[in-house]
């Protein structure tokens, strides 16, 4: 596989992989197999079952939309070059969602102190869309539809208060679903320090959205 670039047609235009295709753990790893051998269209498949995952994952830990395409966008890339040295085909997952978490932090760490209200739709707005869409008849509630968007507007408002680590890791486990040994890996920290990190983040959270219950 020649080339550090990441393959034209696996940019953010393009469409997911097709219905019934299946991207399951099995699958995936088929695809990987292929992928590190060159095959192109295989490669791209594995960026549309990633690039909106690790994009809701970068901009719930940024808040920008810019910064987070350049994550999204570093990781695919750092991807297609690091295929030829994967040993497992199951590590891929593991590994860009290590990847994206760490460039995330790296971009926090990075930016100046002078803490700014930064443009962009509010990150959560596709949970909003799932909420209201579940209930027909809540959907065309007007009052419904304000009140899940409060909501998550306060969670959103809570998550940003989150130091880092304790973001990642809330948004890693309750978003992703990752497992402990995951979210540890890709913070470089134990699983017991996850646990402790994600107690406290759910904590805090817990506080903030009392008024929801």
């Amino acid at each position: 596989m020649a080339g550090s670039e990441l393959p034209h047609a696996a940019y953010y235009g393009m469409s997911s992989p097709r219905a019934g295709s299946g991207n399951g753990p099995a699958d995936e790893a088929a695809l990987v197999a292929l992928a590190r051998g060159g095959d192109l269209p295989a490669f791209e498949y594995l960026v549309a079952i990633y690039q909106r995952r690790l994009f809701r994952l970068a901009y719930r830990m940024l808040r920008d939309r810019g910064d987070a395409e350049d994550v999204v966008q570093d990781t695919l890339t750092a991807g297609w070059r690091m295929l030829p040295t994967l040993t497992r085909e199951e590590a891929f997952g593991g590994w860009v969602y290590r990847t994206a978490t760490n460039r995330c932090l790296d971009v926090l760490r990075h930016r100046t102190s002078h803490p700014q209200d930064l443009p962009g739709a509010d990150p959560l707005a596709d949970a909003a869309a799932v909420a209201t869409a579940r209930d027909s008849d809540r959907e065309a509630d007007p009052h419904h539809t304000a009140e899940v968007a409060a909501e998550l507007e306060s969670l959103r408002r809570a998550l940003s208060l989150l130091p880092a680590d304790q973001r990642a890791c809330w948004l890693l486990r309750e978003v992703h679903g990752q497992s402990y040994a995951e979210i540890g890996a890709a913070l470089r920290i134990s699983p017991q320090a996850v646990r402790g990190r994600l107690s406290r983040a759910r904590e805090h959270l817990s506080a903030a959205m009392t008024q929801w219950r």
